[in-house]
């Protein structure tokens, strides 16, 4: 009978082991990445409740995953818990620091928490990754930022440089309109701003703008004409109703 070595057997039954964990491991992140993708899914669809049910269940097999992170940023910040959102962000960040997305995202957070120097340097980061594939986005965000700091100049020349990249982008056409509007600037507010719902003719609150500009222009019929859109597209919304407010004023 042959004799087997007490170390030959403990390595036989390490390797057993490494082998079932790394199965096991696998198993796991499959799972992870079927739920996260449903979370995803569910995010697309608007539905930020479902979505974090899948994605903390995704996390709970396997956290070490930065999309994963940066898609329960984004359910956060969709439910407005800010500072969660924020944390899954770092949390991307953490096991991805290459990672613009997560990166322009957390600027996001910032910009609504108008906190503008800590989104700027998230946006500035973003912005620098030469592999980043959507820079305009990081670059009209910057525009945001130094529009919310009231530093219209510089505003203007992010908003520009990301109509460089991408001249249909409406969220830049419509940030330069508003600081346009900012600047007493109406003419080139209406400019930008039809550019806007041009390339956006879903977005509502670039035709509420172009109304205050047009009205701001004494073009009456115009603004009339934009803030009826509004009501339009968005009816029985606090928007919808401002611009009824803003139809009777000029009707008047």
């Amino acid at each position: 009978m042959l004799k087997r070595s007490p170390w030959l057997l403990l390595c036989l039954y390490l390797s057993l082991c490494l082998v079932s964990c790394a199965a096991h491991l696998a198993e796991r992140k499959s799972k992870a990445e079927a739920s996260r993708r449903l979370g995803e899914g569910y995010l697309g669809e608007g539905n930020a409740t479902a979505a974090l049910k899948e994605l903390l269940k995704a996390e709970k097999l396997y956290e070490k995953d930065a999309f994963l992170q940066n898609d329960l940023g984004l359910a956060y910040f969709a439910k407005k818990e800010f500072d969660l959102a924020i944390a899954h962000f770092k949390k991307a960040l953490a096991i991805k620091p290459d990672y613009p997305e997560a990166l322009n995202n957390m600027g996001t957070v910032y910009l609504r928490l108008k906190q503008w120097d800590d989104a700027i340097e998230c946006f500035n980061r973003a912005h620098a990754n030469l592999l980043y594939t959507t820079p305009h986005f990081a670059l009209s965000n910057l525009g945001e930022a130094y529009r919310g700091k009231k530093d219209y100049r510089r505003a203007i020349v992010f908003y520009k440089k990301a109509l460089e990249i991408n001249p249909r982008f409406p969220e830049a056409h419509r940030g330069l309109g508003l600081t346009y509007i900012a600047t007493g600037n109406y003419k080139g507010a209406v400019s930008s701003l039809e550019k806007a719902v041009q390339y956006a003719p879903y977005l509502a609150p670039a035709y509420y703008d172009l109304g205050r500009a047009r009205a701001r222009q004494y073009d009456t019929e115009k603004a009339i004409s934009a803030f009826k859109k509004v009501v339009e597209l968005v009816p029985e919304t606090p928007l919808a109703k401002q611009a009824l407010a803003e139809i009777r004023k000029l009707q008047r």
